[in-house]
């Protein structure tokens, strides 16, 4: 049996990028945080304090494909933060497919918004929903990526 992975994951947008942790222990995730983005990229230091106060083994980025599994804009956007946050915290970086992670997101927050688990201003909270789904499909796939 191996030791359980704790993972940081990405939901990366050009305004802002949601935050969620996982681990393999649980096969759990949790939305935590939302992180600024600017036009010369993420708030780094944001995302530096992410990793330091949760010690992640390896990141997961959510990788926005077309439905035809093509890329776009903003497939190059999140890989450019892939790459980067690799280079940046020396860890290893999985990309997911997110097709659909947003219209999943969407659902969840209306459901929490009907059982009053939520309200209107949380909102502002979708994208790390969105990557909170981005961890759990990392953590559904039959052989985790670190046992790879």
């Amino acid at each position: 049996m191996s030791a359980p992975v704790c993972v940081l994951g990405f939901d990366v947008g050009a305004r802002r990028i949601g935050v969620a942790v996982g681990n393999t222990l649980s096969c759990t995730a949790r939305a935590i945080a939302m992180v600024a983005a600017h036009d010369d990229g993420p708030d780094w230091d944001a995302v530096a304090a992410l990793v330091r106060e949760w010690r992640p083994d390896r990141l997961v980025v959510g990788e926005p494909l077309t439905l035809d599994g093509e890329a776009q804009p903003a497939t190059h956007l999140s890989r450019r933060f892939a790459r980067e946050a690799s280079a940046r915290f020396d860890l290893p970086v999985d990309l997911v497919d997110e097709r659909s992670s947003s219209r999943e997101a969407d659902r969840r927050f209306a459901e929490q918004r009907r059982s009053g688990q939520a309200r209107r201003r949380d909102a502002q909270s979708l994208d790390a929903l969105a990557a909170q789904i981005i961890v759990e499909r990392w953590l559904g796939e039959p052989i985790f990526p670190s046992s790879r």
